[in-house]
């Protein structure tokens, strides 16, 4: 890697996922994972194999169908013990590139009240773990969590003994996100400075965003000497979340003259990584969210708007296409072929299979015939619903609503449900949407709550196509795994013969579930938004179990269970302790 080169390590498949409501289906991590190739980054960390055997064929799947010799690394991520390690490097075996991402935490805090342990026990499982890692894969990366709040000195000797065991990535977590960029640059610097062979790994930042400064201490950690930024698409991530790829990624291309650095990301994927993202999570985009907003590039005040007709760099630092936000023509009509329309799609980057072709063909000419104008942005909001594949429990069939001033909305839907039985039923709300719902829910019986519902439109004029997102809640008690984390979060159990408790925790919280429509009938699109959710939390159940038989059938050590819970959500007791 030359001098000015910076690595992009995108976890949001890792870390992003861990946050509150971002839990995607398989499907939906592929398609993330395309879609960060796409990019062009550096490293995917695909996920955390030890959690489950979900998650390890998940990161196995996005392996193998992501990870080719001209594609990005894949990355798992792993505790310091052996039992994770094992299950990170046979879930990345398929990738032509691999790393095995390591962690154990360095601060008093973490060591004393999480693992229970001591310095010197923490140091000799450091020297342990990394050497075995290393024994496995010649990439390896590790991460003394919370680094940021740790005694500088007891870092130092940690990271020390890491790259004596043969790890070539040391990532500086600020777990917490409690560093400022001035700290953060000192701690890079020091590191560099007073770590012997520091100068020959590389250094990697890790930054979360609790104070809103994860962005600007990850460009600190550059300009101190870091070469490989972690961070996740739209920040997502635990709590505040992480250092957003495409802000520091923007950051490096406008400002190169400054940083004197550069990334390989092909920035023009940037705004449909973002609303890929979104769609999947249920996280809507901030209008004023830095580079990927609605707002990003619109100007209201007049002197402003004079300004940027005249020349546009007189307000505007860089371009709406740098990042993908083109201006968008009439592209292809109701005329229009299959192998038109298709040769379209491959143009835009989107390469589908048969049968999701057809959903979104089939959608494009419903689509021409309501709407005059059809543009780039139209269909890429129908690729996002019609591919999120997931199976069809309940197939809607027919909406109905009456509503009005003075009248109570009363809504019926017709439903296909599982052996092709028909369901019918209405009911009122005080609201369309809520009599929409409240008629699903009467067929469906699943009960649930309504944490977020979001309309947008996606383009301009009283045909605009509508987008919906919505995020549903179960309602009941449920015991999750953490997806523990070696570079930002916590964990806790026991490594037997160690002294050293392995960091995991087993967190109630019920299951939060996103769903996603677009139509021109705004009605339309929130009922298709809701059954997706609906779905996607009735097939998880069964989800999970194929994806530990396929874990199991791919290698996945049944014997050697590190995740804290089964695939029912009850707890169980780790091997490792």
């Amino acid at each position: 890697m030359s001098e000015d080169h910076v690595r992009i390590f995108d976890t949001t498949l890792r870390d992003g996922e861990q946050a509150p409501g971002c839990t995607m289906t398989l499907e939906e991590k592929l398609a993330v994972a395309r879609q960060l190739a796409r990019l062009n980054v550096d490293i995917i960390e695909a996920g955390f194999p030890a959690a489950s055997p979900g998650d390890w064929a998940a990161v196995h799947q996005i392996a193998q169908e992501v990870g080719t010799p001209d594609g990005p690394m894949i990355a798992a991520l792993a505790r310091a013990n052996k039992d994770d390690i094992e299950k990170a490097w046979t879930a990345i075996q398929p990738a032509a590139k691999k790393r095995i991402h390591t962690f154990i935490s360095s601060s008093d805090i973490h060591i004393e009240h999480q693992l229970r342990s001591t310095r010197e026990k923490v140091l000799e499982k450091v020297r342990e773990m990394v050497r075995f890692a290393r024994s496995l894969c010649d990439n390896i990366e590790f991460s003394p969590m919370d680094a940021t709040r740790s005694d500088i000195q007891y870092v130092y000797t940690m990271l020390a003994i890491a790259i004596e065991e043969g790890a070539t990535t040391l990532n500086i977590p600020d777990t917490v996100g409690y560093a400022t960029p001035e700290d953060y640059g000192d701690l890079i610097a020091g590191i560099i400075e007073n770590v012997p062979g520091a100068r020959k790994v590389t250094l990697s930042t890790h930054c979360h965003d609790d104070l809103g400064m994860a962005v600007a201490n990850s460009l600190s950690g550059v300009s101190a000497g870091a070469r490989q930024i972690e961070c996740t698409i739209n920040g997502i991530g635990e709590r505040a979340g992480n250092a957003s790829l495409e802000e520091v990624v923007m950051a490096l291309h406008t400002r190169a003259a400054f940083y004197e650095v550069r990334s390989q990301i092909n920035t023009h994927e940037l705004a449909r990584a973002s609303r890929l993202v979104s769609s999947f999570t249920g996280i809507p985009i901030p209008p004023n969210k830095a580079i990927v907003g609605a707002n990003a590039f619109a100007h209201e005040s007049g002197i402003h708007q004079d300004g940027v007709l005249k020349h546009r760099q007189t307000y505007e630092i860089m371009s709406a296409e740098t990042v993908g936000l083109e201006s968008n023509t009439l592209v292809l009509g109701k005329h229009s072929g299959r192998h038109a329309f298709r040769r379209h799609l491959e143009e835009m980057g989107y390469t589908l299979n048969d049968e999701d072709f057809q959903h979104v063909f089939t959608r494009f000419k419903e689509l021409c015939d309501r709407k005059k104008h059809v543009d780039d942005r139209d269909i890429e909001a129908l690729v996002m619903g019609e591919t999120q594949r997931i199976p069809e429990i309940y197939r809607l069939e027919h909406v109905q609503v009456t509503c009005g001033t003075g009248v109570v909305p009363v809504a019926t839907v017709k439903l296909i449900g599982p052996d092709e039985q028909v369901f019918i039923d209405s009911d009122q709300g005080t609201g369309p949407v809520d009599a929409l719902y409240k008629a699903i829910n009467r067929i469906v019986q699943r009960p649930n709550e309504l944490v977020e519902f979001a309309i947008n439109a996606v383009t301009e004029g009283l045909d605009a196509v509508a987008e919906v997102t919505v995020r549903i809640k179960e309602q009941q008690n449920s015991t999750s795994n953490g997806n523990g984390n070696g570079a930002g979060d916590d964990n806790g159990s026991t490594s037997r013969g160690t002294g050293v408790r392995s960091q995991f925790s087993i967190v109630n919280r019920a299951h939060t579930y996103s769903g996603y429509g677009v139509n021109t009938d705004i009605l339309v699109a929130a009922a298709e938004a809701y059954m997706l959710a609906l779905n996607k939390m009735l097939a998880v159940k069964q989800q999970r179990i194929d994806a530990e038989a396929a874990a199991y059938a791919a290698g996945y050590n049944r014997d050697a269970a590190t995740y804290a819970v089964d695939l029912f959500g009850k707890n169980i007791t780790s091997k490792a302790e």
